[in-house]
């Protein structure tokens, strides 16, 4: 493939993505239907089908974009360490994230939308799972002597991850990645994590 014509099927690909979202923003997802995505962005249904097999598949791999704009940011070493956690590591993560969430507002507005936000929360409890089961399991969480299943401690600080998300960027609030992200950490660290034995380095 030429230069020329990679650069029109990016092109020609950006813009079938751009036209879904707008689509998503003005009708909602169940009521597109790929000749609107076409119309939107002025090209034919099979021009459509050269980028993606069908709706599903474009949402799918605007999707995987989402999910990679948090876990792309996360260094298992880094963060926890025998039994502590890094919270400066973490408030920098974080605070990345939020940044790059801050910056595709529109994009995240329509992954978060209804049913979408639970798969957000679905896949994301998976990854943090594949990265940190191993780390968790080591560290042998109880409370009150009943060992506390790791995939509870998950599922539990993806809610509070995906909710706090939620509630920024769909709230006229102000309030900075920085700000977000530290808010975020003293709700999960303080009390919590403590609670379950692991210790929070400052």
């Amino acid at each position: 493939m030429s230069k020329k014509t990679d650069l029109r099927v990016k092109r020609t690909h950006k813009m079938i993505i751009e036209a879904f979202f707008h689509l998503v923003e003005e009708k909602g997802y169940d009521c597109i239907t790929i000749q609107d995505i076409a119309d939107e962005a002025m090209i034919n249904r099979a021009t459509f089908y050269a980028h993606f097999k069908d709706k599903q598949d474009l949402y799918e791999q605007i999707f995987d974009f989402a999910v990679n704009a948090f876990t792309s940011v996360i260094d298992t070493e880094q963060i926890i360490v025998k039994n502590r956690i890094k919270v400066k590591q973490i408030e920098f993560l974080l605070t990345h994230i939020y940044i790059n969430i801050q910056k595709n507002k529109n994009f995240f507005l329509t992954i978060m939308d209804g049913s979408s936000n639970e798969l957000l929360r679905k896949k994301l409890a998976e990854i943090i799972y594949e990265k940190y089961a191993d780390i968790l399991c080591k560290l042998k969480i109880t409370e009150n002597e009943i060992e506390v299943p790791i995939d509870f401690i998950i599922e539990y600080m993806t809610s509070i991850f995906i909710g706090t998300l939620h509630w920024w960027i769909t709230s006229d609030t102000d309030m900075s990645p920085n700000h977000l992200a530290r808010l975020v950490i003293k709700l999960v660290g303080n009390g919590h994590l403590t609670v379950l034995g692991i210790e929070i380095d400052k």
